[in-house]
């Protein structure tokens, strides 16, 4: 999966320092978790990512598609899919109309889409909510039917910010199988500060912290940073907590 960002700022308006500074990474294929704290740059450069922002200098790639060129631009925004920490939904559908109405957005034919909406929603877990309105479900359901928009387009790269917010730890779990699902069918790169199960669902993790890479590399080797001391099933968080002392 070659997203690759090329030295690439972003500044919001009426700030003093840039969300990304001179951001220079290459994903690799597969599942990645991009962790960092809160201020770090995540959402930015998910968001670049999935064409929403543009940055001020460098360029944001996906193979060969560059979504700065008008002409790439469809293309690019069928091939990747974004779930944004905050989604939203249009007043008044139901799960079907609304998953069917992101799939139609992406490029998909009508039919197709409302065709393809219940077995995003089924990935979800929620057919028995498919003709529900979507304000009569809770947060935790509104998260998983957002994240059925994400896949309803069968996208070859699923960027996915703080899916797992509002989910409790049953839901959870049943999105982390649903991650493992995904392999060999699309590329996955997931925002979070859950990282109890890295491990399980992802091959390599990247480290952001105020704009810039920390850290790069597999699974393994990122817990291979954790305390020599720390307590046994802590290694992931030690790792984490370590790295993002060295950047102080």
């Amino acid at each position: 999966m070659p997203l690759h960002y090329q030295s690439c700022t972003f500044r919001y308006p009426r700030t003093s320092r840039p969300a990304l500074d001179r951001l220079d990474l290459a994903f690799s294929p597969g599942h990645t978790v991009l962790l960092g704290p809160n201020g770090a740059g995540k959402s930015t450069l998910l968001s670049l990512g999935a064409s929403a922002l543009k940055s001020q200098s460098g360029r944001v790639r996906y193979g060969d598609l560059d979504p700065a060129d008008r002409r790439h631009m469809q293309a690019y925004r069928r091939k990747v899919s974004w779930l944004p920490q905050r989604p939203g939904f249009l007043p008044g559908l139901t799960c079907r109309e609304q998953v069917a109405y992101v799939g139609w957005l992406k490029g998909m034919r009508e039919r197709d889409a409302w065709r393809a909406a219940p077995e995003a929603i089924e990935r979800v877990s929620l057919s028995d909510k498919l003709n529900h309105k979507i304000k009569t479900l809770s947060g935790g359901q509104q998260q998983r039917i957002a994240i059925a928009q994400a896949l309803v387009h069968e996208a070859e790269l699923l960027l996915l910010d703080e899916p797992t917010v509002g989910l409790d730890p049953h839901q959870r779990r049943r999105f982390l199988d649903l991650l493992i699902s995904l392999r060999g069918t699309a590329h996955v790169i997931v925002s979070t500060h859950d990282i109890g199960d890295l491990d399980q669902a992802f091959d390599e993790v990247v480290v952001l912290e105020s704009g810039r890479s920390r850290f790069r590399g597999a699974v393994e080797a990122f817990a291979g940073h954790a305390h020599p001391d720390c307590a046994p099933g802590r290694r992931l968080e030690s790792a984490y907590a370590s790295l993002l002392e060295a950047a102080e």
